[in-house]
């Protein structure tokens, strides 16, 4: 399997922004989240930084978004879409699980709306609930030791 991942550069905003609005549109409509073009961007720009495009078979297919936040010290999965062709494939297992080694003990926290499927995806990871409210559910992974 060809995996890669590259910075995301302003160059792939409308990539991002067409994506988004592919994989997570119904997730919040079903929610009742924002899901009009200037919350898409804001969600995109959010640690804009931290952004990776990935690659699989030499196509972009989707968007990947981890940081280490000093205060309260864990990584956060801030994103992960990937294009429906890419779903199933096994590629958000390997990359969460890279962040997972990356993170090397460190706990791991990430948010996921309530009618988003990849929450299953999470859970058999090892992604335990430790909050929610009406809309989105929080998980973490705590190595153990």
């Amino acid at each position: 399997m060809s995996l890669s991942l590259r910075p995301a550069t302003p160059a792939d905003l409308p990539f991002l922004l067409a994506l988004r609005r592919q994989t997570m549109t119904p997730y919040l409509q079903a929610a009742g989240m924002p899901c009009d073009e200037a919350s898409h961007l804001a969600r995109i720009q959010y640690h804009f930084e931290a952004a990776r495009i990935v690659h699989w078979q030499g196509q972009p297919v989707g968007l990947f978004k981890a940081v280490w936040l000093a205060e309260p010290q864990y990584w956060y999965l801030i994103q992960i879409q990937l294009a429906p062709q890419a779903q199933g494939q096994g590629l958000g297992a390997r990359l969460i699980g890279d962040l997972l080694h990356q993170a090397a003990g460190q706990r791991v926290v990430l948010s996921v709306i309530h009618s988003n499927p990849a929450r299953h995806l999470y859970q058999r990871l090892g992604f335990v609930p430790f909050a929610e409210d009406d809309k989105e559910l929080w998980l973490e992974n705590r190595p153990a030791g």
